[in-house]
């Protein structure tokens, strides 16, 4: 593999990196830099969406046919490093990278020509109902059923942990459409309007302050059949495949190194306690984002390796839960040098929302100390989210190791 971008591959980093120097607005950055949640806020994150649409950069991942870029998987690793390194918001993953693969995938032309368009104009909004009580890590165990009546499905049951749910007007869900069978076989793949009656959303706030998910209801809600997305009994295939662009569709090393970077310039202001040296002088400190440093790195080498193989027309497979483990231990390891290195400042947690703004409280310290524990306590989820670290492994052991 040529690990060397090419002249035309250089010119498109400048030519990105000129065009976000120009129109990525400073309180965006702002926003993003106190942001400490996975999904960044609706607001900032639905602004940048726009942006981006205008310049047609939007769905850059996308098949040109569907309004993609046309772009190659390493100009799509370029682009995204490049948001990265100027402190863009985060994207509405659930309607751009989960859904949408799936409609241009498995869908009918007519649920192409109706939800492509408003997933790129934010029309729509998207949330993931697939985790359920009891039914999180053995996804196959959901109990939320559809039940055929002429040409709608009559929806009864619950789903959990469903991000953005307060915001959304549609939900991509999982549901049961025959009980008789294997459980996996019994699973069909529903787009389910939000705003309909029967359906209530209830916040669940996370231990760091942050409402991002979700407990929703769903009682007697109708679908009509024409919402299914593939054939009765395909939802699992269609699932896998979601959850494969979920853990490998896009490069996590780039925001990684990127936040490492930030979190050096942050050292560089913090004592040492030793002699009026700063952090960065401290040999442990320096040891300790030198060793998480490496493994981003040999992250983003392997996540190299993966986009050479989509540039060949393969699918990513198991190695996209290697990525996502991986990526899930160094996000964790930084965010929790970064609670490390502001000392008593970090250990504050603020339960406001949004902590940039107006509206922002008064922080302890440095500014970026105030988001140091909530983004903590945050990421915890990144090793439960889109499948438990304890899954990745099995399914690495199983489908790579052959145990």
């Amino acid at each position: 593999m040529d690990m060397y971008f090419s002249a035309d591959e250089m010119a498109f980093r400048d030519e990105v990196r000129g065009w976000l120097k120009e129109n990525l607005p400073d309180h965006l950055k702002t926003a993003m830099a106190n942001t400490p949640s996975v999904f960044v806020e609706q607001d900032i994150m639905v602004e940048w969406q726009r942006i981006l649409n205008s310049r047609g950069w939007l769905a850059y991942f996308w098949p040109e046919e569907y309004g993609g870029t046309g772009w190659t998987p390493t100009q799509r690793y370029i682009f995204e490093k490049e948001l990265a390194l100027a402190g863009a918001p985060g994207l509405v993953v659930l309607g751009l990278k989960l859904v949408a693969p799936v409609i241009y995938t498995y869908g009918t032309q007519k649920q192409k020509d109706f939800f492509l368009p408003k997933i790129l104009s934010t029309e729509h909004y998207w949330c993931q109902g697939y985790s359920e009580p009891g039914s999180g890590s053995d996804l196959a165990s959901l109990k939320t059923k559809a039940v055929r009546d002429g040409d709608e499905y009559i929806v009864n049951g619950t789903k959990i942990w469903t991000t953005h749910a307060h915001f959304s007007n549609w939900m991509f869900c999982l549901v049961k459409t025959d009980t008789e069978c294997k459980p996996q076989k019994g699973i069909s793949f529903l787009l389910i309007d939000m705003e309909q009656p029967g359906i209530d959303v209830k916040p669940i706030i996370t231990m760091g302050g942050d409402h991002e998910v979700n407990q929703v209801f769903l009682d007697d809600v109708r679908v009509p059949v024409e919402n299914r997305v593939g054939e009765e009994g395909q939802g699992w295939e269609i699932a896998k495949f979601l959850l494969e662009n979920e853990r490998g569709g896009s490069c996590h090393s780039p925001a990684l190194l990127a936040d490492l970077q930030k979190l050096r310039r942050q050292a560089a202001t913090q004592p040492s306690g030793h002699n009026g040296a700063t952090l960065t002088e401290d040999g442990r400190f320096r040891e300790e984002i030198a060793k998480i440093e490496l493994d981003a790195q040999a992250l983003e080498i392997s996540e190299l390796r993966i986009l050479a193989e989509l540039a060949q027309g393969r699918r990513p497979g198991p190695q996209t839960s290697m990525i996502k483990t991986i990526a899930s231990e160094i996000r964790q390891r930084i965010d929790h040098l970064r609670v490390e290195a502001f000392g008593y400042d970090g250990m504050q947690l603020e339960w406001s929302r949004p902590l940039y703004g107006n509206a922002r409280a008064i922080p302890v310290g440095p500014e970026d100390a105030q988001i140091a524990m909530p983004a903590y306590l945050n990421g915890r989820a990144w090793s439960i989210f889109g499948g438990t670290s304890e899954v990745q492994r099995t399914i690495i052991a199983k489908t790579v190791l052959g145990l």
